[in-house]
């Protein structure tokens, strides 16, 4: 089942999250899928664990350093370089839609960008205490680089002619050298 839901995610996303796609997937009725899902909101609450599932088991870029380029690594795990990492994208841009509207899942995106900025406040923390980012609140850059990032997932999802994999690298790479600390070590970008 959870497979069935996600593969209707990948295809239509949130909006077009509904039991009768669901069963048309796995072949069943809808009446069937009632049992486990009451209503719309219990499938959305299962479609959520199962994107979060699917997040937490991909691959994920990784770097032998710390600070700017294992920010870089963090930050290439949230784009949309491959087919994977793109439908994943699609899931959670579709998804926030429904966030907004809904208390309990806005309070759980708002808690899922807050454990995200946790994670890249390390890395930033990490390239302050080593001088390649000079000394800006790791708070601040922190939510300056997922902001960047988003924004690089969704124009990408718009026009990935203009954003294909390479140029969206490019252009983090670029950021990255933006946050480097004037007179710190240079920023040096590894294969992806």
């Amino acid at each position: 089942m959870s497979e069935a839901v996600w593969l209707v995610l990948a295809a239509r996303g949130f909006g077009g999250l509904t039991l009768r796609a669901v069963a048309a997937q796995m072949g069943v009725s809808t009446g069937l899928l009632t049992h486990y899902f009451p209503d719309k909101r219990s499938l959305i609450r299962h479609a959520v664990d199962v994107a979060e599932r699917r997040a937490q088991q991909r691959t994920r870029h990784s770097s032998e350093q710390e600070g700017l380029p294992a920010l870089r690594s963090a930050l290439l795990d949230v784009l949309p370089l491959t087919p994977e990492s793109g439908a994943m994208s699609r899931v959670w841009v579709g998804y926030w839609d429904g966030a907004l509207a809904d208390e309990d899942l806005g309070m759980n995106q708002q808690r899922r960008y807050a454990r995200w900025r946790a994670a890249l406040r390390e890395h930033i923390a990490a390239a302050r205490r080593d001088g390649e980012v000079g000394d800006t609140d790791p708070d601040d850059l922190a939510a300056i680089s997922a902001a960047f990032a988003h924004g690089l997932v969704v124009q990408a999802l718009f026009d990935p002619g203009r954003f294909p994999p390479v140029r969206q690298t490019e252009l983090l790479d670029q950021f990255l050298h933006g946050l480097a600390a004037s007179g710190a070590r240079p920023f040096r970008s590894t294969p992806t």
